[in-house]
């Protein structure tokens, strides 16, 4: 490859510290959309009150999923995220099949954020403008400001994320601690009779999938300063503020409900989805529930243009390693995946109007369809990435046992649990009981066996380009590691070829 080639295929590096990574995953996580639609549907839907407890656990679990993934950052360093973990766990073949279920997850996942940013950007505006414009054309135009702003570079990216990320968190801390000062928070919500009561375990998936982002840091490895350091920092911090931030304002919301009853309330509010605007009005008066409102559009876009960037850099890095067109790894100048921007934008915007020309509800189809899945997928990568990580560790015989081995078991089996619940209540999950929705799931273990075959198909044809799958992620590793500033020189030990 030619430095001119190499000079198209690179992303823009040193670009990214610790806040930086931080914006963009917790952009993806929509804290404020987190609240106003999953933590309510848990409340709702779950163990009432014990919502708050249910948050609490599900960070304890990712915590110690954490504690190998922070390990595994400092050996990877890749675009690639959990199919690059993965090649390096498991091989070359479940690389790929991993490969192919964040393409799904992450992919579907937009689509779905296309139309719910277009939905909420019409109900809202009409309400407060009696501007009616059609769904899909607000989703068109969130798609267009997305791309622009993201073509700018990461680190504009980063910032402009960061600016929604402090007005959607600073609104919702308002309202926490106006619940706080007038009516006090009840710390009966933490009783074990209360945490496992009810349906706990739809409780939990939807306190998980309030998380579903925070995996993206890894994405933003080869764009950040020090990787070695700053994703592991990133990693932890993302987690903990969501954890800490989704706990302390669903401790609002069912103390302002009145702990007993919140479930009973939340259900009254299912339907519409305005719990958190309706306590807003109470708490905060209409012209803050107003602002409110607003700021959930902010969230909403934000996530848009979070998850696009971290759709994108998988699609940038298969493209890079071959398993899809190389043209996809083709980058601006200031390091932008330009192309694969264009296609994975033009694969979401091209669902939802599918959706829309059908004549079919975006919150009744589209949304829940696209991100049920999104959410499934990519817990279900999270699991992979677990296993990878403890049996890449186990091979090495590592001996930091409780960091290699203990937490990211404990981790992985966590993630299970929850990848488990996903699936038995996955018409929950996605908001709908229709049959065809029911049957999403089934394109995980599709995603897979095409994984296989690809590989399988890349190593018979092309045994030099098998070969080659996992050199971007060693030489863009090595890259790194001379570029950090490394207190003691590393001396990995010898690894087993991978298969």
């Amino acid at each position: 490859m030619t430095n001119t080639e190499a000079g198209h295929s690179r992303l823009a590096h040193n670009s990214l510290g610790v806040p930086g990574v931080v914006f963009l995953v917790l952009a993806a996580v929509a804290p404020l959309t987190g609240i106003v639609v999953v933590a309510a549907i848990g409340i709702a839907l779950g163990n009432g009150a014990g919502m708050v407890g249910a948050f609490v656990l599900v960070t304890i679990a990712l915590l110690l999923f954490a504690v190998g993934y922070a390990r595994m950052s400092k050996e990877v360093v890749s675009a690639g995220g959990f199919y690059a973990y993965t090649v390096k766990g498991l091989g070359r073949p479940t690389g790929v099949a991993a490969g192919y279920v964040a393409l799904l997850g992450y992919n579907f996942f937009v689509a779905g954020a296309v139309g719910t940013s277009g939905f909420f950007m019409q109900t809202i505006i009409a309400t407060l403008t009696g501007w009616n414009v059609p769904w899909l054309v607000w989703g068109v135009v969130s798609v267009v400001a997305a791309f622009l702003l993201s073509r700018q570079g990461i680190d504009f990216s980063s910032k402009v994320l960061g600016v929604s990320l402090v007005l959607e968190v600073s609104i919702l801390l308002v309202f926490d601690f106006s619940v706080l000062f007038t009516t006090g928070f009840s710390f009966g919500v933490f009783a074990p009779t209360v945490v496992f009561s009810g349906a706990v375990g739809v409780a939990l998936l939807f306190a998980a999938n309030a998380f579903v982002g925070f995996e993206a840091t890894g994405l933003f490895s080869e764009e950040a300063k020090n990787p070695l350091r700053t994703i592991p920092r990133a990693t932890y911090t993302a987690i903990i503020f969501i954890g800490v931030f989704a706990a302390f304002t669903t401790w609002a919301i069912v103390s302002a409900t009145g702990a007993a009853q919140a479930q009973s309330v939340a259900q009254k509010h299912l339907a519409t989805g305005d719990l958190v605007f309706s306590l807003s009005e109470k708490y905060l008066g209409p012209v803050l529930t107003d602002l409110m409102m607003v700021l959930l559009l902010v969230s909403l876009f934000a996530a848009l243009m979070a998850l696009h960037n971290s759709a994108t850099r998988y699609l940038f890095s298969l493209g890079r390693a071959g398993i899809l067109p190389r043209r996809l790894s083709r980058t601006r100048k200031n390091g932008f995946p330009q192309f694969a921007s264009l296609v994975q934008f033009a694969f979401a915007t091209l669902v939802a109007a599918i959706f829309a020309v059908a004549g079919l509800d975006p919150i009744a189809s589209l949304v829940p369809s696209m991100t049920g899945f999104g959410t499934l997928a990519i817990l279900f990568l999270q699991l992979l990435a677990a296993i990878a990580i403890v049996v890449f560790f186990r091979r090495r015989r590592d001996k930091a046992v409780l960091s290699s081995f203990v937490a990211p078991s404990l981790g992985a089996i966590g993630l299970a649990a929850i990848v488990i619940l996903a699936i038995v209540n996955f018409p929950v999950l996605a908001g709908s009981d229709a049959p065809a929705i029911a049957l999403l799931p089934v394109l995980l273990p599709v995603a897979l066996i095409a994984g296989f075959i690809a590989a399988a198909v890349i190593k018979r044809r092309d045994p030099e380009k098998y070969a080659r799958l996992a050199d971007d992620i060693e030489r863009i590793t090595i890259e790194s590691e001379v570029e950090s500033e490394v207190e003691a020189p590393r001396s990995p030990e010898p690894q087993k070829e991978l298969p």
